[in-house]
């Protein structure tokens, strides 16, 4: 009796690290110390020394059940992206810099191929966002999980300088609010999905003419990362009051948690380009209007809040870095919520 008879092949496990090794040297920082494989990622603080009080963030995630998808789809090379983009974006939405990521993978049994395709995504990711992948697990979990099944989370942390912090108490009524574009589902709602869609190989590969594309690729596109778009309003100058991921919960509850008191936010829906895997969505599954937009995104990953003399150098900036933005509502007297306006 050995431990691979027993599930737990250590072998599969090093070959893991060894095929990763590239996709996570791509993603490294001057101020990663150490190299790959050590018991701690190390990261030098010293860069920051400058900024007048710095301040620590965090966030973790993972991507929900859309790993589903990526089974029946076989196709590993995006949901890491989902993972980095759950944890960066929130860093982002309250001012900060992802400085560095870690991913937990947990697996039925190890394929090493398969493992280090899921991390060439989350080292996608944190190019993306400009994080270092400083270090992660991969556990086996023989009888536990099916052996074809995992499931991704991961861990980052940033910093920002304590002026820099958005937190929503200056928004006032008359302010901006500027939506930028998602790339699709995101990785929210999949349960609902997944109710609503066969999730077989033959329904994933049916072409959509509404869509462009397969089912499939449509629903697996991965989070969009707003760290750039989020940097870029920064540097040019533009003040973000409030900002808010819009993530499970969709806008009825995402909205209302940058807002201070006595502020409501108005959000017209007609104010911009709702992509149509969700117009399918609510469609084939008979979803009423108002669950869609508390569950999902609608087409919009983050709304930002600014002054009204801010917000076409805002859109811009969003614009300059590769995103789409839209000017899609205000800031009115009234209770903590969110309203939708046709």
């Amino acid at each position: 009796m050995d431990y691979k008879s027993s599930g737990v092949d250590i072998e599969a496990g090093y070959k893991s690290v060894e095929l990763m090794k590239s996709s996570i040297k791509e993603t490294m920082r001057p101020e990663v110390l150490g190299g790959i494989g050590g018991f701690a990622g190390a990261f030098d603080l010293s860069g920051i020394k400058d900024m007048d009080d710095p301040v620590l963030l965090s966030g973790t995630d993972g991507c929900g059940t859309k790993v589903k998808l990526a089974f029946v789809m076989d196709k590993h090379d995006t949901i890491g992206i989902d993972a980095v983009a759950m944890c960066v974006n929130d860093i982002a939405c309250s001012g900060g810099e992802p400085l560095f990521f870690l991913d937990y993978i947990a697996c039925g049994k190890n394929y090493p191929e398969k493992i280090a395709t899921i991390v060439s995504g989350v080292a996608e990711g944190c190019k993306q966002s400009g994080a270092a992948l400083v270090g992660g697990e991969t556990a086996e979990h023989p009888g536990l999980m099916p052996e074809d099944d995992y499931d991704l989370a991961g861990f980052a942390v940033g910093v920002v300088d304590r002026k820099d912090l958005i937190t929503g108490e200056n928004i006032k009524p008359g302010d901006k609010l500027i939506g930028i574009a998602s790339s699709g589902v995101h990785s929210n709602g999949f349960s609902l999905v997944r109710k609503v869609f066969d999730m077989t190989k033959e329904s994933l590969d049916t072409y959509y003419d509404e869509l462009g594309t397969t089912l499939g690729e449509a629903l697996i596109a991965p989070t969009r990362i707003y760290v750039k778009a989020l940097k870029n309003v920064k540097d040019a100058g533009v003040t973000v009051k409030g900002c808010s991921h819009i993530t499970g919960g969709g806008f009825y509850e995402n909205i209302p948690r940058m807002l201070p008191d006595g502020v409501k936010a108005i959000v017209s829906k007609s104010s911009y380009d709702i992509p149509p895997i969700f117009g399918l969505l609510q469609d084939v599954g008979g979803i009423d209007e108002e669950m869609m937009y508390a569950t999902y995104n609608m087409g919009l990953g983050m709304i930002i809040a600014v002054d009204p003399s801010d917000v076409e150098k805002t859109m811009a900036a969003i614009e300059a870095a590769g995103d789409k933005a839209y000017e899609v509502g205000h800031i009115e007297a009234g209770d903590k919520e969110a309203v939708l306006v046709d």
